[in-house]
């Protein structure tokens, strides 16, 4: 159920902070293009009764669809065929709030989705991605709606102590963003990786939290002088099934093809513990498919435990009282409830949120100046001749080398996921970024200074940049990619190991297995020259170019 309003005193004529006024012969980033002042209030599902699921709709900024196929930030995949339905009734569960009991939430009267905590980052999906549209990324100024970093409301929502103070790095205007160790804290040597999440915020204190619960932040501001913590911000979501129906082949020969292309180019494709089979989403490539990537997103920025994350990760002192997992497919209903919408109220929280994901549609590919129509409404005219220049000399400096302009996906029983061309400008691999962007963390393939290849669409809107969200200027994002070629980072691994094969006459044998590589500097030092090799009107078309994607 979904109903339309306008907000007329909100024109989001101006990006998410005032670009200052560029300085004569210097290229600048021309900032984020408006979100707008268009609202669609979505309410979820109906059950029998024609009662939906959120009593207060949520509220979302979808934007306008581009005139080459892509269906805009926060719209549905196109020829979507019954999976169209089913995502418009999943925008609400993304949307919908966590809390410890899953009673109603007391100032909405929503229900909730039961399991936050015992630690946590954010209490809804929809907190974290919410820019420009729900499933985007980090919302700031400018995003609708927004008055200060959602994380400040609720590490004390409902009464929750949370007495740690992070604002060196939870800051009103700056991005929501996650804390990971680098090393284990309690190895005093240093030589522990760790690398997992740890959640800012706990539920002890909440109201609706287990009597006696305790469960103690972690001492992140030690850390952090430590020199032992790395940040992240979410990534955006739209256009994810499109990325997901890539077949492997085509992502293999295409890193293969960069190689060829630059021989400073080293495409690692992370791939999946399981089965081999290629991951691609995450700032390091580190899951494999939308499911995973949901269901871990759920338990470790939410706490809420599920089919594929059954476990607690961290469980405090009398913080765990409900029946595990506490999010999984509802495959009865209690007597008397009115089932309604069987699919989107049999699926699991989960399995909605995987749904909304694989079913958004592809951001629209806009000129940087579009801006708003009379009514405050954004608007997406054709790109113009500065940004087709940029596009021009985003080839020839080297920036397509690795963010591969276009893939088309393979055979899918969703016609809009079928043989579609798409642009996504990456390539789903990960490659050596040297000092400056290293964050220290290990995951699968990827090694400590090595991210995968960030997808460009969407970026004419995006307010933060980079893994970390360290800046929201597009310029040093891009120079931040270059990095000492004097520092290096080395990684190795040997084993030793003798094995029986008691079905081949109980014989042994010796083996010894190892590996090593070394890498100095980062992979795109080379496409940094160039860039500042540009002159500053040329600079600018590229700016103008990526702030029209």
């Amino acid at each position: 159920m979904l109903a339309r309003r306008a907000i007329g005193a909100l024109a989001m004529i101006c990006p998410a902070a005032a670009v200052a006024a560029c300085p004569p012969n210097t290229a600048c980033d021309p900032g984020p293009r408006p979100v707008g002042n268009q609202v669609t209030l979505f309410t979820g599902p109906v059950n029998n009764a024609n009662v939906p699921l959120l009593t207060t709709g949520v509220p979302d900024s979808r934007q306008p669809a581009d005139a080459i196929g892509n269906e805009g930030a926060g719209q549905v995949i196109r020829q979507g065929g019954g999976a169209t339905g089913f995502w418009f009734k999943t925008i609400a569960a993304f949307a919908q709030l966590a809390s410890v009991n899953g009673a109603a939430d007391p100032a909405t009267g929503n229900p909730t989705i039961k399991g936050l905590g015992p630690s946590f980052n954010g209490n809804s999906c929809a907190m974290c991605h919410s820019h420009p549209a729900i499933g985007g990324s980090s919302p700031g100024p400018g995003t609708q709606g927004f008055t200060q970093n959602p994380q400040i409301a609720a590490s004390k929502a409902m009464g929750a102590s949370n007495p740690q103070d992070y604002s060196a790095f939870i800051t009103p205007n700056g991005p929501v963003r996650e804390a990971r160790f680098i090393m284990n804290e309690s190895d005093p040597s240093r030589r522990t990786p760790d690398g997992g999440v740890h959640g800012l915020y706990t539920i002890a204190g909440r109201s609706d939290a287990p009597a006696g619960c305790s469960a103690p932040q972690p001492d992140i501001t030690t850390q952090l002088a430590n020199n032992n913590v790395s940040f992240r911000i979410p990534t955006p979501t739209f256009g994810l099934g499109l990325i997901e129906n890539v077949p492997d082949a085509d992502l293999i020969a295409n890193a293969a093809r960069e190689s060829s292309l630059n021989p400073s180019i080293n495409a690692v494709l992370n791939r999946s513990a399981n089965d081999g089979t290629v991951a691609r989403f995450g700032w390091k490539a580190q899951n494999k498919s939308l499911y995973l990537f949901s269901a871990e997103a759920a338990n470790v920025e939410m706490g809420i435990t599920n089919e594929v994350f059954p476990n607690e990760r961290a469980t405090g002192t009398n913080c765990t009282s409900n029946q595990l997992p506490e999010d999984e497919t509802n495959m009865t209903f209690q007597t008397g409830l009115a089932a309604g919408d069987v699919d989107t109220f049999v699926s699991s929280a989960v399995e909605n949120f995987t749904a909304f994901m694989r079913f958004n549609g592809a951001p629209s590919q806009c000129d940087f100046a579009s801006g708003v129509d009379s009514a405050g409404n954004s608007v997406c005219k054709p790109i113009g001749l500065s940004a087709l220049n940029g596009l021009k000399l985003f080839v020839k400096v080297g920036c397509a080398t690795c963010h591969t302009q276009s893939f088309t996906t393979q055979p899918s029983n969703v016609q809009g996921l079928s043989n579609r061309t798409f642009q996504p400008f990456s390539d789903f691999a990960v490659h050596h970024m040297g000092s400056t962007l290293a964050d220290g963390i290990t995951q699968g393939l990827a090694g400590p200074d090595q991210f995968r290849t960030a997808p460009l669409w969407g970026l004419g809107q995006r307010l933060f940049f980079l893994h970390d969200g360290r800046t929201s200027d597009l310029k040093e994002a891009i120079l931040a990619h270059a990095s000492p070629a004097g520092v290096c980072y080395s990684d190795s691994m040997s084993q030793n190991f003798t094995v029986n094969f008691p079905l081949n006459n109980n014989s042994t044998a010796v083996f010894s297995a190892g590996s090593s590589s070394t890498s100095c500097g980062s992979e795109a030092n080379g496409v940094i020259d160039q860039f500042n090799a540009l002159t500053a009107s040329q600079q600018q078309d590229l700016l103008n170019f990526l702030r029209s994607l």
